[in-house]
């Protein structure tokens, strides 16, 4: 699966986008405008889902990194590699190396068996061919739901009250990039830029 190239979090002040990073970067800006009494509202945003977060932010810069450090450890990697479990490991024995195939029954009319009999490879090989076809389109489809749904929380969330806002949702859903664009031709830049980050991930939030 792809990695999103959209920041993990962005906070907003407003309909102002302050900031898209870390969650450090996040929670201090969130932290910044609270004690700078923005007018608001104050919302942080966790881009992989589209729904808000609240950070504590009591206390020292310090003590809030550690809070945030605490609910968003950093991934552990081996200098040498992905960490292994000794007891998995099989040593591997002479002759041509085994691609984990497992041999299971399968159930076709005659006249499947016809054409994979004429299919170049052999019906394995044209089986496997399909499965992976049919994996990567179910890939696609569920990518496409999720960058639907987490725009529909962000949306859902910072612009309820904007003008066409049933609109927009509606050509959300349909996946219409063209007229969920005219839909949004009104609304804040910052709202209107990171509603399409999020539903077709093909742009990067900038930080100011």
């Amino acid at each position: 699966m792809p990695a999103s190239r959209l920041a993990p979090f962005s906070c907003f002040d407003g309909h102002r986008l302050v900031v898209s990073g870390t969650p450090e970067a996040a929670a201090l800006a969130l932290k910044q405008l609270r004690a700078d009494n923005a007018s608001g509202p104050l919302l942080v945003f966790d881009n992989a889902t589209g729904r808000t977060h609240d950070f504590d932010t009591r206390g020292s810069d310090a003590q809030l990194l550690v809070r945030v450090a605490k609910a968003f450890p950093a991934p552990v990697e081996a200098d040498d590699g992905p960490l292994v479990d000794d007891a998995s490991v099989v040593p591997r024995g002479r002759g041509r190396p085994k691609l984990g195939v497992i041999a299971r029954e399968v159930t076709l009319l005659p006249r499947h068996w016809a054409w994979l009999a004429e299919q170049p490879g052999g019906a394995s090989v044209v089986l496997r061919r399909l499965v992976e076809a049919a994996s990567r389109a179910g890939a696609d489809k569920d990518r496409t739901r999720r960058y639907t749904e987490r725009a529909y929380h962000f949306l859902q969330a910072i612009a309820g009250d904007l003008p066409g806002f049933e609109d927009a949702i509606r050509v959300l859903f349909a996946h219409d990039r063209a007229g969920l664009e005219a839909a949004l031709q009104s609304w804040p830049a910052d709202v209107r830029s990171h509603a399409l980050c999020l539903a077709f991930d093909d742009a990067v939030d900038g930080d100011d």
